[in-house]
């Protein structure tokens, strides 16, 4: 019976000579692409930091902090504790860091200590995508997603319900003191008038604690109402109906108000009932997703180059509609490139006359359906029938119901959608970890700058 042979499997066996990290992976890998791009980045804004830090030990050096972060969002491991845990466990990382090992801590507090600037690396990275011919704007595509906010939606509430548990607690925290006066007249009167009386109780301390969120928000959401309606008063005057103040219609949501269709009036300068505040992330909203299901989180935006698929602009808002983003976002694209985009497609939520007529004022042909289109639509456009058309929406309908037209629209389909099926599916980029609209801008911007350095590498390997 033959013996077989095995290649040589010795776990334990010392290494007589140090390995060298540069042959652990293929030479065309994406993290030397990605160390060497990084070497050629600005990071002055970064390293200034660190110029007066000269108590206990040196921190690790902004570059490796840089590279390791952008690999991180490269490949979907978006969480602290599991970069740390790539970097003990993963080649790929331990390479990029040269074994160097920061704990979750560590890489946290750079990523929310720099976040303004590592999101500041977009432009640069746009520009090397721009040199290499990645970013030509002959046409542009625009369009949005919902994502979740690091709170849920369960922690907001409308101004309604403020109103009515402000009052609720107010009642419940004047019942604890009035049966805490009692117990304390009883002990008193049976140990002396010695007793501290300051403590507080747990229940008494719960509700008051509830009681000041609930006014906080409230007092916000009268801030906003009054800031948005153009009233100039203080928060208590805001809450009194004034003579001068214009009524506006708002539907009464009150189950015990009158029934469907009525409406009453709403003093100008005072949120409507059902506006609503988070309390986890305030400056996060109630949104309606892809899937038609409501969550608490962002609007994020971008702009992307119909040929390559490069972001060329992005931005986070608040703010639910898509149409009054067109305008800021394809001015940024010029901004951020230096160049007017030749035409721009974006989908019925972003149609308006004023943003149409924006777009023919800036030379860019636009391709925007005043209508939703249907699965059928969205594959053939219907044949343009009937008189010449007159209004902006109808000219704009019959342009998308002409061939050559509608086919310059679909190049949305084929570039920006698939963009964040690739941010979003293939990256796992769902929900943001921080809280906060500037902390949320800037973890988006890392995701972007992330998928123009994927596209960057890829069209290196392809070239």
């Amino acid at each position: 019976m033959s013996k077989k042979t095995y290649r040589p499997y010795q776990p334990k066996q010392l290494l007589l000579l140090p390995p060298s990290l540069e042959e652990w992976l293929p030479a065309d890998h994406l993290v030397y692409f990605l160390s060497d791009t990084v070497d050629s980045l600005d990071l002055s804004a970064i390293e200034q930091g660190y110029e007066r830090e000269l108590r206990g030990q040196p921190p690790y050096h902004p570059a490796m902090m840089v590279k390791v972060l952008l690999y991180a969002y490269c490949v979907g491991v978006y969480s602290s504790r599991r970069i740390e845990r790539q970097l003990q466990e993963n080649v790929a990382f331990r390479v990029l860091a040269a074994n160097n090992q920061p704990d979750f801590r560590t890489i946290s507090d750079f990523r929310k200590r720099h976040l303004k600037s590592l999101g500041g690396l977009f432009l640069e990275v746009l520009m090397v995508c721009q040199k290499a011919g990645l970013v030509k704007l002959g046409h542009v595509s625009l369009d949005g997603t919902k994502i979740k906010a690091n709170a849920s939606r369960h922690r907001a509430m409308s101004y309604q319900r403020m109103q009515e548990e402000e009052k609720r607690l107010q009642g419940e925290i004047d019942e604890l003191l009035k049966q805490a006066e009692k117990v304390d007249a009883a002990e008193d009167r049976t140990y002396g008038a010695k007793r501290r009386g300051d403590e507080l109780p747990e229940e008494l301390r719960f509700r008051e604690n509830r009681l000041a969120k609930i006014r906080e928000a409230k007092a916000a959401l009268e801030a906003e109402a009054r800031e948005k309606d153009g009233v100039d008063t203080t928060p208590s005057q805001s809450l009194q109906p004034s003579e001068s103040a214009k009524p506006d219609d708002d539907p009464d949501p009150s189950p015990d108000g009158p029934g469907k269709g009525s409406r009453r009036k709403r003093e100008k300068g005072t949120p409507k009932a059902k506006a609503q505040r988070n309390f986890t992330d305030p400056e996060s909203k109630i949104m309606r997703g892809s899937e038609k299901q409501f969550l608490q989180g962002y609007n994020a935006q971008i702009v992307v180059d119909s040929d390559s698929q490069v972001i060329v602009a992005t931005d986070v808002t608040n703010q639910a509609a898509d149409c009054p983003h067109l305008v800021p976002m394809l001015s940024q694209v010029e901004a951020n490139t230096g160049q007017r985009p030749d035409e721009a497609s974006a989908d019925a939520g972003y149609y308006s006359d004023s943003n149409v007529n924006w777009l023919l004022d800036q030379k860019i042909s636009p391709y925007i359906p005043p209508d939703k289109l249907n699965h059928r639509e969205r594959r053939r456009p219907k044949r343009p029938v009937g008189p010449r058309p007159k209004t902006l929406r109808d000219k704009m309908r019959r342009k998308l119901q002409m061939k050559r037209h509608f086919m310059r629209y679909q190049k949305r389909e084929r570039s920006v959608e698939p963009v964040f099926g690739q941010i979003k599916e293939a990256r796992g980029f769902r929900q943001f970890r921080l809280r906060g609209l500037e902390k949320v801008r800037g973890e988006w911007l890392l995701a972007c700058i992330a998928h123009n350095l994927l596209k960057l590498h890829a069209a290196k390997k392809a070239g």
